[in-house]
């Protein structure tokens, strides 16, 4: 075990303490992936990642650097706060990419490209590996678990971009604040849930702060069922969902933790083809792990 440059990061907010939390150990050579896990599931935290250099076929491709990202149990291909959370500490901790404002990380999908948005990062979505309206089972299945009625839900998409999201949209933000989900029923699933914050007017329409969405994440914990309180990759698989369905305009923010006591925001644009997802990032502790 050797001491390591550890940086504990706010992810999607400007204030520390609002948004997600992340571990990230700006070292990892060496490590094992069962220490890796072990040190996750120490912190208590949703995510930890761990920053290496590229491998040859990455560094070959553009990458800058490489990472693994590991939750409470598991480890997960991509992720979207520890992907801005990661960088966010990496830069801060002098790294110098290939190309001015712009990085390539390596991950376990690939190759996900990240720009310098003014004071804010945000990452290319990456493509979704599964998509499509969800089965009728699994629809009625949610609504049960989320102790809605099954015409509360007006839409519905697999968004599955390596955490493997099942996507519904209800009425109102008013309503997705208002849930009590039921972790016996919705065991095993990643749910999120997302609904207008504006009352009148089209569907993904801004309210009187600019938020057009809020969102809540679901998914399978230590403990039975969890809430992450602000989630990239999810509201990354949203956007592709809402945006390319005619549901969501092509630029627009959601906010996420709300019902947790957070401030999440997480900001959307589609240029082109591609889908940017972004938001601010704040260090709240610096300093050394033993690993």
């Amino acid at each position: 075990m050797r001491q390591r440059p550890f940086r504990q990061v706010d992810v999607f907010t400007d204030q520390p303490y609002l948004g997600n939390p992340l571990a990230v150990v700006l070292d990892g050579e060496g490590l094992t992936t069962e220490a890796m896990q072990q040190f996750t599931d120490w912190t208590n935290l949703s995510e930890a990642t761990f920053l290496l250099p590229p491998t040859p076929e990455g560094r070959v491709a553009g990458a800058d650097y490489r990472v693994r990202i590991f939750s409470p149990g598991r480890e997960l291909p991509f992720a979207g706060h520890p992907t801005l959370g990661s960088c966010h500490a990496w830069l801060e901790a002098g790294g110098q990419p290939h190309t001015a404002g712009r990085v390539v990380q390596e991950c376990g999908v690939g190759l996900v490209a990240l720009r310098q948005d003014g004071d804010r990062l945000a990452f290319a979505a990456p493509p979704l590996i599964r998509s499509g309206p969800l089965d009728e089972a699994d629809v009625a299945r949610i609504a049960q678990g989320l102790g809605v009625a099954r015409s509360d839900i007006l839409h519905h998409a697999w968004c599955d971009n390596g955490p493997n999201w099942r996507g519904v949209m209800l009425q109102s933000a008013a309503q997705v604040l208002a849930l009590k989900p039921d972790g016996a029923i919705l065991g095993g699933l990643d749910v999120g849930v997302v609904g207008p914050r504006s009352k009148v007017g089209v569907v993904g329409s801004s309210d009187e702060h600019g938020i057009a969405f809020e969102v809540r994440a679901f998914f399978p914990g230590s403990n039975g069922l969890s809430e992450d309180p602000v989630t990239g990759s999810l509201n990354a698989a949203l956007a592709q969902w809402l945006i390319g369905a005619g549901l969501a305009p092509t630029h627009y923010v959601a906010s996420q933790g709300t019902a947790l006591g957070r401030a999440g925001r997480v900001h959307v644009a589609q240029e082109g083809s591609a889908i940017w997802v972004g938001g601010s990032t704040v260090t709240c502790v610096r300093g050394e792990v033993l690993l």
